[in-house]
């Protein structure tokens, strides 16, 4: 396993398309442990692999749940109520914004054997499939962000201030 470059916002690559895997090959399995492990030393809940310059629909999320989710070509088939909250990413560091996601998604998508399932989110794991989906088709959150974004320190700041 190995830390991959994250791709930061300006960067090409996360504007593209991403392309189905038509296979699970040593190659993609590697890709979905480097994702991880990338993921983890990022402190993040979730990564797509756009965001380590591979242009194939796998996402990786694990929102301390006990479960980690490997969702290959996954879509988004159904979704219900909204929440609305802070939302960050890996590829645009210190900074985060408001967004307003569906609170309960279900997608389907395919496991790292290339068996197809379906899985439900509520909260945070509906905002982190949302979010890591929209990786694939080139979507950001920053397109999404009601007002401005803000940056992660300044909000740390104003809680430490608040809170004496």
């Amino acid at each position: 396993m190995a830390i991959r470059k994250i791709r930061t916002i300006g960067d090409d690559i996360l504007r593209k398309h991403c392309k189905p895997v038509k296979e699970l090959t040593p190659r993609i399995q590697d890709l979905i442990d480097d994702m991880f492990e990338t993921m983890y030393e990022a402190c993040g809940v979730g990564l797509a692999a756009p965001q380590v310059g591979v242009l194939k629909q796998i996402v990786v999320i694990d929102v301390e749940d006990g479960n980690q989710y490997v969702l290959i070509n996954p879509t988004i088939i159904e979704t219900s109520g909204s929440q609305t909250g802070s939302e960050g990413c890996l590829s645009v560091p210190g900074k985060s914004g408001v967004v307003t996601r569906p609170d309960h998604v279900k997608v389907k998508a395919y496991d790292c054997e290339m068996n197809e399932f379906e899985l439900v989110g509520e909260g945070l794991l509906a905002r982190a499939i949302c979010h890591e989906c929209d990786h694939l088709s080139g979507d950001l959150f920053v397109d999404k962000v009601e007002g401005e974004l803000t940056d992660v320190d300044q909000e740390e700041d104003e809680t430490e201030e608040g809170e004496e």
